[in-house]
């Protein structure tokens, strides 16, 4: 099994230049490759900024920004690479078009993941000649700062790919998910989906505005949620008996229709609520300085989050 020295992010918006900062800040060396025009610029000043939050996390030993190098050619950028993290548009036929051609290029010990929020890895690998080594890990933004990791494997993805990119993903201060069943969207994405589609309802039918909203998962579920996420939020709503008597009390209100599953109709009128609702509640900050705000709130938020949950307990079960 090949030690995992050399990193190669292909695709490089917002999640590839999160990746490549994280990774860069766990002290490797990374080539990325991204046909756009003014990639590379982009991807020095995002990891720039992200900078800063990750001085406070704490960076490895080696750790340096300089350790970027941009690759002219796909095949130039995966020749060498142990671990090749792909990011491009979430078009199936586009992933499968640029990981066939990773898998062409690339060492045949190398590991292939993709950052894919919602296809199934069986149907990404189905073109590749090596699929055993093909992965789906699934980051979250900002990935340079939020720990976990939904690692899938597909049909033919092999148990000792999944288990050396646990390993790998611990080592560089993430927390792996192994999600043993492959489905649409994998576990988080449902979960928040669930969550913004009876929003976007609330906004439709005028119950509540887009900081009502926010004030209330702010304020609310959401801090309890960063601690213990819903189940253990919910056992300790039982009392003594904990999530026992907590279904007994309040199960029959599940088959109330408080919520509403089905996305609301995607209307111009309703998508101008939402944005003119988000315009109003951001005031007079920009992305860029409410990002920086994010930062300074998660980086202090993570490290409480260790002090009752610690690094050493993981996520990353057989």
């Amino acid at each position: 099994m090949t030690t995992i020295k050399n990193i190669t992010v292909v695709g490089t918006g917002v999640i590839g230049n999160g990746w490549i900062a994280r990774f860069l800040a766990q002290g490797y060396d990374v080539i990325a490759f991204d046909p756009a025009e003014g990639a590379e610029e982009r991807t020095r000043n995002a990891v720039q900024l992200a900078w800063t939050s990750l001085e406070e996390r704490g960076l490895a030993e080696g750790a340096d920004q300089n350790r970027l190098t941009f690759a002219q050619t796909i095949e130039e950028a995966v020749s060498h690479a142990d671990f090749i993290q792909e990011n491009v548009p979430e078009r199936e036929e586009l992933k499968k078009s640029v990981l066939e051609q990773i898998d062409e290029h690339s060492k045949q010990e190398a590991i292939i993941a993709s950052s894919t929020s919602g296809i199934i890895p069986s149907t990404l690998q189905s073109g590749m000649q090596n699929p055993e080594r093909f992965i789906v890990a699934h980051p979250f933004n900002p990935v340079y700062l939020l720990p976990l990791v939904e690692v899938v494997g597909g049909k033919n993805t092999s148990s000792a790919t999944i288990k050396q990119v646990c390993d790998f993903f611990e080592s560089a201060a993430m927390k792996p998910l192994v999600i043993h069943r492959e489905i649409d969207g994998h576990v988080a994405d449902r979960l928040m989906e669930a969550l913004w589609r009876e929003a976007l309802h609330l906004v439709n039918d005028g119950v509540a505005t887009t900081e009502e909203i926010d004030t209330a998962i702010i304020y609310g579920a959401g801090l309890r949620w960063a601690q213990m996420g819903p189940f253990l939020t919910f056992h300790l709503a039982g009392g003594e008996q904990g999530m026992r008597h907590m279904l007994e009390q309040f199960g029959p209100a599940l088959k109330l229709p408080w919520t509403k599953l089905e996305a609301p109709e995607l209307t111009d009128e309703l998508k101008e609520r939402v944005i003119e609702g988000c315009e109003s509640y951001a005031g007079d900050e920009s992305v860029a300085e409410l990002e920086a705000k994010r930062n300074e709130f998660l980086v202090k938020l993570l490290d409480l989050v260790e002090d009752y949950w610690p690094a050493s307990k993981s996520l990353a079960k057989e």
